[in-house]
């Protein structure tokens, strides 16, 4: 395998590991193309639905290390590609009979402020007089998805990358370097990935106008809320261990809307734009891997991780592929057991 600049790379799948991982290949001085299966931009991949949180500071509180450490990264990497990243951080509460979770939200993790009743008032003025106390975490952001994936495939475009749609990749004899970004869609070439299916929803609520992502700490049904602007709300997102896709139960959506509506009334008259549901590609211990094997190199589990980590994971696959970098927290096999995240 040659290495360095100059080696053509193949990235399979244009989600949003994919595309990062083509821009960082392209910006490292390979010839690289994208060959993906759906039809445009988005078709049948997860990343389509995802909530686009850039919070690294509150996946403390679940998950490993490495994810809040490496998810900083993306802090910086996505405004400088995706100019309408929102940087406004991300409140954190919980109706005041749950207040002992928002205090142990508070135990396991850094980098936020403790606001009462007045502070979320005067960040979001919507919410004054609903919640007695919030976390704030001041450094966090959030983008649409939709456009971030826009905003990669323009730049791609801006280097001479193409994007090869509707079109299934059929590796050939040549030798050089093939990087499987498909997700769930690899799971023959790694018997360990599993499905973690994810639902959403997309409402139309311009009664209420918020700035920043809300996470609700509910006791029986945490969720986000994440403005998309002109009134728009993507609201998730279910965790159960399925790799079931596109199927979305009437249980969750009943679920999902009475947490919402916990947060704020004006959403039991939203508008319902759009229901989705997709299966998140997620490893035993919900940790990321790049892994060889013969001439591809996987990029997979990025789990619900996936703006969060990208760039970060992305980074160092292609200085895998160009430089033979090793990185053995995501390289080497990992044998703890599943944890909850």
């Amino acid at each position: 395998m040659k290495r360095g600049g100059g080696v053509s790379v193949t990235v399979v799948g244009a989600g949003v590991a994919g595309l990062t991982t083509a821009l960082a290949l392209s910006e490292g001085g390979a010839e690289v193309s994208v060959i993906e299966r759906g039809p445009a931009l988005g078709v049948g991949a997860c990343s389509w639905l995802a909530g686009g949180m850039l919070a690294p500071g509150c996946e403390q509180e679940s998950a490993e290390p490495l994810i809040s450490d490496w998810g900083m990264e993306a802090l910086a990497y996505w405004p400088a590609r995706h100019a309408a990243t929102c940087q406004r951080g991300t409140l954190v509460m919980a109706p005041a009979r749950d207040a002992p979770d928002l205090d142990r939200f508070a135990r396991r993790t850094t980098g936020h402020q403790r606001l009462d009743a007045e502070g979320i008032a005067r960040l979001e003025p919507d919410l004054g007089g609903r919640f007695r106390a919030a976390l704030f975490f001041p450094l966090e952001a959030h983008l649409d998805p939709r456009a971030a994936l826009v905003s990669l495939a323009s730049l791609l475009e801006a280097r001479g990358v193409a994007i090869h749609f509707d079109t299934t990749f059929r590796p050939g004899t040549s030798s050089e370097p093939i990087v499987d970004c498909c997700g769930l869609a690899a799971i023959d070439a790694l018997p360990d990935l599993r499905g973690v299916k994810g639902e959403m929803l997309l409402l139309r609520c311009p009664e209420l106008t918020l700035s920043r992502p809300i996470r609700l700490l509910h006791p029986r049904f945490p969720i986000y809320i994440v403005p998309r602007g002109n009134g728009v709300f993507m609201l998730g997102a279910t965790m159960i261990e399925s790799a079931e896709r596109g199927r979305v139960s009437a249980r969750s959506v009943v679920e999902l809307l009475n947490a919402a509506y916990a947060l704020h009334p004006a959403f039991a008259e939203a508008e319902i734009l759009e229901l989705g549901a997709d299966a998140r590609p997620a490893f035993p211990d919900n940790l990321p891997r790049l892994r060889q094997l013969g001439r591809t190199l996987y990029v997979n589990g990025l789990f619900r991780h996936g703006f969060l980590l990208s760039p970060a994971l992305a980074a160092r696959a292609a200085d895998y592929v160009l430089h033979g970098t090793q990185y053995p927290e995501v390289m080497d096999e990992d044998p703890r057991q599943q944890r909850s995240a």
